[in-house]
């Protein structure tokens, strides 16, 4: 869903952070954390499952990893007509 997003905070060295954020663009992506293997993979992913981008992070530099999730209600534009057959 449009509105999910994830805030990633890592450790820059020499005592300073960086935060990123990877958004869902568009209605009906949403926004996947995965992590295995000492790496921290967050991706935009959409409804069929395809990868649209994604974000690799090293794990022992990943200092918060904070979710937003989308809003339970979707908004006007996300939502799409359904056809009733006669």
């Amino acid at each position: 869903m449009r509105g999910d997003r994830v805030e990633i905070v890592i450790d820059a060295g020499s005592g300073t952070t960086k935060t990123y954020e990877i958004t869902a663009t568009r209605a009906g992506r949403k926004v996947v954390i995965t992590h295995g293997r000492g790496v921290v993979e967050v991706a935009e992913v959409t409804r069929g499952g395809t990868v649209v981008r994604t974000a690799r992070f090293l794990a022992n530099r990943v200092l918060a990893l904070v979710e937003h999730p989308a809003a339970d209600e979707p908004r006007p534009d996300e939502i799409t007509p359904t056809l009733r057959s006669a």
